[in-house]
């Protein structure tokens, strides 16, 4: 008898819209974790009487903003995808990021997965026939209907 494993097949996949919309959903989120973190911020830095803080904030040269939003990016990608496996977009379109074999992705896989999202161009890699993007690729991970693939996956486990 031959030990097969779950494996991840495109009938899983989550389709091109869904991705679209994760991307909008998750550009638009992101955008409010910049300009939230930046205002809590100033406001406490204000409430402490740190006006040097407050001020540097409020001052930011173009190089800051960019690192600071980027650090953001980063962040919410990295954290949300390491410890629920899905990003807020995600879980309004029932997606969920997983390992090859249906497993969770471990940590280092999502650390190439988001860095891979800064590689210049990288949301054209999309264009294809199949809904995967470079960070995708790179990070050996898929993007999958999270009710279909639980039910698949129940499924093989029961056979």
């Amino acid at each position: 008898m031959e030990n097969q494993s779950f494996k991840i097949t495109d009938s899983l996949f989550a389709s091109q819209s869904q991705r679209l919309l994760n991307a909008i959903i998750d550009s638009l989120f992101i955008y409010i974790l910049i300009l939230s973190a930046g205002t809590t911020i100033v406001l406490v830095a204000e409430a402490m009487n740190n006006f040097i803080l407050s001020s540097w904030v409020e001052e930011m040269s173009i190089p800051e903003i960019v690192f600071y939003s980027l650090l953001i990016l980063f962040l919410y990608y990295f954290l949300t995808e390491v410890y629920f496996s899905r990003t807020v977009a995600k879980l309004i379109t029932k997606t969920i990021v997983v390992n090859y074999d249906g497993s969770k992705p471990t940590i280092k896989m999502i650390f190439i997965r988001t860095l891979s999202r800064f590689i210049p161009l990288e949301g054209l890699s999309y264009l294809g026939s199949v809904p995967r993007g470079w960070h995708d690729v790179l990070s050996r991970t898929y993007v999958v209907q999270k009710k279909e693939f639980l039910k698949n996956k129940a499924s093989f486990q029961n056979a």
